[in-house]
């Protein structure tokens, strides 16, 4: 990767550059097996170890709060791998996304149908910002009342995935009219509320029947444990915490990743790079937000196959190569909280 001397590079524009970044970094686009595994599933044991832990010790407690917060930052790290899988090709990584969701995405309710084939749509040049845009909406123009209940009315989406999953998943089987509109309305992970997602085909429509049936028989068999008494209450409450604690997290986190200012017109591959953020520094805070290199959210725009683990030596490098006047740089923000701050700051449209 270090084959060309950074003063002898100079970038060319759009899809041009894009090649020639994948030539000299052609290392970087490798994925390693071992780095996905390792992190994942140790991501999965700290959060579920440190859930037991948070069962298992008096509620409120200073070891009980520490245990929840612990539980939440691991497992949303954990769950965060849902992105990865999103662009994965078949084949790269066997086995690895249904493991997943045996080990994560069925157990927090956040099976992988509801991001993989729909994330694609937020990458495509046509549709980013639009309205076939489910991972945006021009928030920069919200009032700062609607932004905080964008962060906090997600603590009740929990209750709302046992009811998908436990209830209408199984019924819209039945009835065809029930199906378009849990399809459409109530299996995809947005922000933008007039996403409607399409039916899935092929492979995807086997992948969603046994992802729904895992989601359900869990629903289902979790409510049994408590109705006869084999599951206590306080469980099933502390999943509830940990649940809404990693959706409100992640809904934060999702405010830095986009300058969320353009209002539903299509824009080119420059635009989208700009309205894209990379959170630089070194502070623990950006890490536990923003973990499986979320936090280079510009960069991933820009070469959406670099693997999660090339993405900070990627930045780095071209940072370092890149003129001064380039578009690149002015995609980087120092941190979440500043990111936020700039956010929370803005003249609200509405």
């Amino acid at each position: 990767m270090d084959d060309v001397a950074p003063s002898s590079w100079s970038p060319p524009r759009a899809d041009s550059a894009r090649s020639e970044i994948r030539r000299r970094f052609a290392e970087a686009f490798r994925i390693r097996p071992g780095i996905y595994w390792a992190d994942m599933l140790g991501s999965a044991a700290l959060g579920w170890g440190l859930f037991v832990c948070a069962v298992l010790t008096p509620p409120g407690s200073v070891l009980h709060v520490l245990a929840t917060a612990g539980t939440v930052f691991a497992l949303l790290r954990a769950a965060l791998f849902i992105h990865e899988i999103a662009h994965i090709r078949s084949g790269d990584l066997p086995w690895f996304e249904t493991v997943w969701n045996l080990l994560v995405g069925i157990p927090i309710a956040v099976p992988s149908l509801m991001y993989v084939g729909s994330h694609s749509d937020h990458h495509k040049r046509t549709g980013f910002g639009t309205d076939e845009d489910p991972e945006y909406a021009p928030i920069a123009r919200w009032s700062r009342l609607r932004i905080a209940l964008f962060v906090l009315t997600v603590a009740f989406v929990p209750f709302l995935l046992v009811l998908r999953w436990g209830v209408l998943g199984p019924l819209s089987y039945v009835f065809p009219s029930l199906r378009r509109f849990v399809v459409a309305r109530c299996s995809t992970l947005i922000i933008n509320v007039h996403y409607e997602r399409p039916d899935p085909r092929g492979r995807a429509a086997s992948r969603w029947a046994w992802q729904e049936a895992g989601a359900a028989l869990l629903v289902w068999t979790i409510a049994a444990g408590c109705a006869l008494g084999w599951i206590p209450l306080h469980v099933v409450t502390q999943w509830f915490i940990v649940a809404a604690g990693i959706l409100i997290v992640n809904q934060v986190r999702t405010l830095a990743a986009h300058g969320y200012e353009n209002g539903g017109e299509p824009v080119d591959s420059e635009g989208q790079l700009l309205d894209s953020i990379n959170l630089t520094g070194w502070s623990p805070l950006t890490a536990l937000l923003a973990p499986v290199g979320l936090r280079y959210h510009a960069l991933h725009h820009y070469l959406p196959s670099l693997p999660y683990h090339s993405l900070g030596l990627v930045h780095r490098r071209l940072l370092a190569e890149l003129p001064a006047d380039a578009a690149y740089h002015r995609t980087v923000r120092e941190g979440v909280l500043a990111t936020l701050h700039k956010l929370w700051q803005k003249e609200a449209a509405i």
